[in-house]
């Protein structure tokens, strides 16, 4: 394979790590607000995307891959909240460590790399017609 096509591969792979990361940021996001619904009981643990390189064997490229998501074991918060069902004896609730903020940052960062990969691709693309049209 020709150093082109290995870099189509490379931020192809780059791409899909990315998309894995926004799903992963969109489920954190949605799960900000929950509380546990028995008292005593966890709320929602925020996950992180664990990346990982790994050698293509069939390209001789190394990738990067959405390997794993692991849970952020930072503490809960904790709210006053006496109407919960979740609430404990005192009135407070468990609340996500999940910080929006956070949230929307990793998404940005996310989005960007995803858009710089794409250009790799466009560009490496264009390239290569360009090549071919010199080669005709």
């Amino acid at each position: 394979m020709d150093d082109l096509s290995n870099s189509t591969v490379i931020a192809t792979s780059g791409m899909q790590a990315q998309a894995k990361r926004l799903r992963v940021v969109a489920e954190n996001l949605a799960n900000a607000q929950s509380v546990a619904l028995t008292p005593g009981g966890d709320p929602y643990r925020r996950k992180e995307i664990v990346f990982k390189d790994v050698l293509d064997h069939a390209t001789g490229v190394s990738k990067v891959v959405a390997n794993d998501t692991i849970e952020d074991m930072s503490d809960f918060g904790r709210e006053y909240r006496p109407g919960s069902p979740g609430a404990d004896s005192t009135g407070y609730v468990l609340t996500p460590n999940v910080v929006p903020l956070i949230e929307v940052q990793d998404m940005r960062e996310a989005q960007q790399t995803y858009q710089a990969n794409l250009q790799v691709i466009s560009t490496s693309r264009d390239l290569t017609n360009k090549t071919l049209d010199l080669l005709r």
